[in-house]
């Protein structure tokens, strides 16, 4: 049977099974996409190359263990796994943006440029995301006017006259997300800042 007929699916299972070939060929077939996708954030040959091979690594390993089970969605978890290991090789290296909260509430004042590269983008999504699972441990008030605030773009009149609540306490309930999510990141030693 010709390299091309044979699944991904089927490529796994016989790897799982003891074929080491099926892993060559599951290599070789997502080779291209998956170093294009890696060097595309990292714009780096030599750090492509090993984010490269720690995927495949990882690939290998959670294989071996049977952590794969998503059946004819070989690549996908690929890509996965190596969107995780940028991630990781950007936080090791310390180049996290950084936040300002300076006054203004916009905890999403990361990274002003109209041009950001693949490199920031991706960062600030899994930063975004990040805070937005913080704000779910916020005590109901407090989260409520953070995402009023933040997301809804409301004025702390609006939310006032909103919540029922006067503005000075509004203001109020949004200092004390902000303090509160600052000491959530402290406690789970989260690094948002470089």
């Amino acid at each position: 049977m010709k390299q091309e007929l044979i699944t991904d699916a089927v490529l796994v299972k016989n790897y799982i099974n003891g074929n080491e070939d099926s892993l060559a060929i599951l290599i070789h077939r997502h080779k291209q996409k998956v170093y294009s996708f890696i060097y595309s954030k990292v714009l780096d040959r030599e750090i492509t190359e090993d984010i490269f091979q720690d995927t495949f690594i990882k690939v290998i390993k959670n294989l071996k263990l049977k952590k794969y089970n998503e059946e004819g969605k070989f690549l996908p978890w690929v890509m996965r796994i190596a969107h995780n290991l940028i991630i990781d090789h950007f936080r090791r290296n310390n180049r996290m943006p950084k936040f300002d909260n300076s006054g203004h509430f916009n905890i999403f004042s990361v990274l002003g440029d109209s041009e950001l590269n693949a490199e920031k983008r991706m960062i600030k999504d899994q930063v975004e995301n990040d805070v937005r699972n913080l704000i779910e441990e916020l005590p109901e008030d407090q989260k409520d006017v953070l995402i009023m605030r933040m997301y809804k773009d409301m004025s702390f009149k609006e939310i006032s006259e909103t919540t029922g609540v006067s503005i000075n306490t509004a203001l109020g309930r949004m200092r004390y997300a902000l303090i509160n999510l600052r000491k959530i990141i402290e406690k789970n030693n989260i690094i948002l800042t470089n």
